[in-house]
C-alpha cells in the first residue's frame, strides 16, 4: 500500500510507523498536543477517548514541529511557550501576566516555530533546486569561456611567433655570436673556479688529517714516544689557508634599440571597445537543473510541467494489464520507445520489440547480458546497446541500420542511459579492479569521467543499471554494493541508499515525473519507492509480484512497467493519481 502525497513526511529517514504503545501500522497522522505520530486506526482511538477526543490531529505533513524546551530565564520552572507580538521577545506563560507586557498580545511559539521550520525547508529546496545548480551552471560556463578565450589567446600567441620568426632569425645569429663568446668566458672562469675549489678541497683535507693525529695523541696510552709529551710547536704549525682571487665577469652592454624601437616592428594587441554582456540566469519560475526548453520542445516540456503539478501517489497499486512477450526467455531489462513500444532482453542475448499488447515486432541477437541495463532508447526513439565482448556502443535507427557510436577500449560497458534532458548518453563502466560512470554527448565525444568522491574514494563497483532523474542527478543501481548510489550531473556524491533491511539486492533503476526513484529489490520480491533526496517512502507491489522484479520503467502514461526474473511476463501498474 503506497501512501498519499500529502501523508508522505518530508523528514523522513525511514517507513515511519505508528507511535502509540507497539503498533507498527503506517504513520499518517499526527496528534499535535501530544507530538506523536499515528495510524489510522490508533487516530479513531485517540479522538474517540474522554481524554484526547478534543486533540488537534492533523495529517502528518501538515504536523506542528516539536518546539525545543527551553527554561524561562526569569522563571527556571516554566518553559518558554509564546511570543509577545509588541516586543517580539519569547516569554513563558507567566512573563505575560508581568507589568511589562500588560495589554500586550500574544502568539503560540509552536505555531511560529512550526512555520518557520517549512519556511526554511522550503528555501533550502529552492537553494537546491535553483540556487545550487544554476550557479553551478553559470560555474560550468565559466569553465566553458576560459577555454574559448585560452583558444583565442593561443591563437594570438601563435601569429606573433610567427610575425617574429623573421625579425627573431636575425637577432638569432647576432645572439649566437655573442653566446659563443660568452660560453668561451665562462669556460676559462669555470676552470679557474674549479682550481680553487680542489685547492680548497686538499687544505680541507689535510685539516681533517691534521685533527685525527691530534686526537690519537689525545687517546694513546703509552707516553713513551708520545709527541704529546715532546715539545708541540712543530706539531702545531698548521698551514696557511691558501688564498685565492675572485674572478671578475664580463659586462654586457645593451644595444642601441630599445623595447618601443622592437613594438614598433611588430604587430599590435588591441583591447576591443565593446561593453561586456552580463550572464543570463535563469528565473526562478522556470529553474531546474534541467535545460532550459526552447523552440519546438517548450509545448512537450510545459505539458510535462503541468502533468508533474496534477500528479501525486495513489493510496493503492492496481494491475493495469499483463503479457508475455515472445522470443524472450526471461525478461531482465526493459527500455521504453516511443509509442509504449517496449524493448525487453533476456540471458540469452534475445532483445525484443513489443508494443502495448506483447504483439513482436521486431528481434536482435546480442551476446548475452544477464542482469545487466544495457540498452537503452533516445528522444529520437533509436537504440542504443551495448557490446561488452568487443567494448563498443552500438545504435540502431528507425529503419533498422546498426552502427557502431562508441568505442570504450579497456573499459566494459555493462550498463547504459540516454538522457531525455539534453540526449547525453550515460554508461556505467567497470574493468577487472575498477567502475566508473562516462557521460558521452549524443554523437559520442566523451565530455565527462565520474569515478571517484571528493575524498578520492571509489564511488562504484558495479553499476550494473543507470538512469537519470529529472533533476539531473544520476542514479546507478550497483549490486556489488548492495545499494543505489546517486550523484549530481558535476558527478559529485549525493546518497547511497541501501534498503530498509538486513538484506538489499537492488536491480533495475528509474525515475518518474515526481522525481522519485524506483528501484527493484530481488531479496524482498518488491519495489523501493524514495524521493529524489534518497529518502524512504515506501514499499511497492509488497504483495502482488509472485516472481522477483528485476527492471522497471515509467512509461508516458505514468505507469509502472516491471518485468519479472524467471519468466517472460511484463506487468502495468498504476500507482500514481490525478
Amino acid at each position: 500500500m503506497a501512501l498519499l502525497e500529502s501523508e508522505i513526511p518530508d523528514t523522513a529517514q525511514h517507513y515511519l510507523v505508528c507511535g502509540i504503545g507497539d503498533c507498527e501500522r503506517n504513520c499518517l497522522f499526527y496528534c499535535n498536543p501530544c507530538h506523536q505520530p499515528m495510524c489510522e486506526q490508533c487516530k479513531d482511538k485517540h479522538q474517540k477517548s474522554p481524554e484526547t477526543k478534543n486533540h488537534e490531529v492533523v495529517p502528518y505533513r501538515d504536523r506542528k514541529h516539536k518546539l525545543p524546551m527551553e527554561k524561562c530565564r526569569d522563571h527556571p520552572t516554566r518553559n518558554i511557550d509564546i511570543l509577545c507580538d509588541e516586543c517580539n521577545v519569547p516569554l513563558c506563560s507567566k512573563c505575560s501576566t508581568m507589568p511589562a507586557h500588560k495589554g500586550h498580545s500574544f502568539t503560540d511559539l509552536e505555531t511560529i516555530y512550526t512555520e518557520k521550520s517549512i519556511a526554511c525547508r522550503q528555501e533550502v529546496q529552492n537553494i537546491q533546486a535553483y540556487f545550487m545548480p544554476t550557479a553551478k551552471d553559470l560555474q560550468s560556463k565559466i569553465k566553458l569561456d576560459a577555454t574559448e578565450i585560452k583558444t583565442i589567446m593561443d591563437g594570438i600567441r601563435s601569429s606573433m611567433r610567427d610575425e617574429a620568426k623573421s625579425l627573431k632569425t636575425l637577432v638569432d645569429e647576432v645572439t649566437s655570436d655573442n653566446i659563443e663568446q660568452l660560453n668561451k668566458m665562462e669556460e676559462s672562469l669555470r676552470d679557474i673556479l674549479q682550481n680553487q675549489e680542489k685547492t680548497y678541497q686538499e687544505y680541507i683535507s689535510y685539516l681533517e688529517d691534521l685533527v685525527k693525529k691530534f686526537h690519537d695523541y689525545l687517546s694513546s696510552t703509552q707516553l713513551q714516544n708520545n709527541p704529546i709529551i715532546s715539545p708541540l710547536s712543530e706539531h702545531f704549525k698548521i698551514r696557511p689557508i691558501p688564498e685565492t682571487t675572485k674572478p671578475v665577469p664580463p659586462e654586457f652592454t645593451a644595444g642601441r634599440y630599445t623595447k618601443g624601437d622592437v613594438a614598433k616592428l611588430m604587430g599590435r594587441i588591441t583591447i576591443l571597445d565593446t561593453k561586456a554582456e552580463n550572464r543570463k540566469i535563469k528565473p526562478t519560475e522556470t529553474s531546474s537543473t534541467q535545460l532550459q526548453p526552447t523552440g519546438k520542445h517548450w509545448k512537450q516540456e510545459r505539458e510535462k510541467s503541468d502533468v508533474k503539478q496534477t500528479l501525486s501517489l495513489s493510496s493503492s497499486v492496481t494491475k493495469v494489464r499483463e503479457y508475455t512477450v515472445p522470443g524472450v526467455d526471461r525478461v531482465f531489462h526493459v527500455s521504453l520507445g516511443r509509442s509504449g513500444r517496449l524493448w525487453v532482453s533476456d540471458d540469452d542475448g534475445n532483445l525484443v520489440q513489443t508494443d502495448l499488447q506483447g504483439n513482436h515486432i521486431l528481434n536482435i541477437q546480442t551476446k548475452g547480458y544477464r542482469n545487466e541495463g544495457y540498452h537503452t532508447v533516445t528522444k529520437d526513439g533509436d537504440l542504443i546497446y551495448t557490446d561488452k565482448h568487443n567494448n563498443i556502443i552500438n545504435r540502431i535507427t528507425l529503419d533498422n541500420t546498426i552502427t557502431e557510436i562508441i568505442k570504450t577500449g579497456d573499459w566494459t560497458p555493462i550498463s547504459i542511459h540516454s538522457s531525455h534532458i539534453n540526449e547525453d548518453i550515460l554508461v556505467g563502466m567497470d574493468t577487472d579492479k575498477e567502475a566508473k560512470v562516462t557521460r558521452y554527448n549524443k554523437t559520442g565525444k566523451e565530455i565527462q569521467n565520474i569515478q571517484r568522491d571528493n575524498k578520492g574514494q571509489e564511488l562504484f563497483e558495479g553499476p550494473l543499471y543507470i538512469t537519470e532523474n529529472i533533476n539531473g542527478d544520476i542514479c546507478t543501481s550497483d549490486i556489488y554494493r548492495d545499494s543505489v548510489v546517486v550523484v549530481n550531473k558535476s558527478g559529485q556524491h549525493r546518497f547511497s541508499y541501501t534498503g530498509q533491511g538486513s538484506k538489499f539486492y537492488p536491480k533495475g533503476v528509474c525515475t518518474d515525473p515526481l522525481r522519485h526513484i524506483l528501484v527493484c529489490d530481488y531479496y524482498s520480491h518488491t519495489v523501493h519507492l524514495l524521493d529524489q533526496d534518497g529518502q524512504f517512502l515506501c514499499l511497492l507491489l509488497a504483495h502482488q509480484v509472485e516472481r522477483r522484479p528485476s527492471s522497471l520503467c515509467v512509461d508516458d502514461e505514468n505507469n509502472l512497467i516491471v518485468g519479472q526474473y524467471g519468466t517472460n511476463t511484463v506487468t502495468v501498474y498504476k500507482y500514481l493519481q490525478r
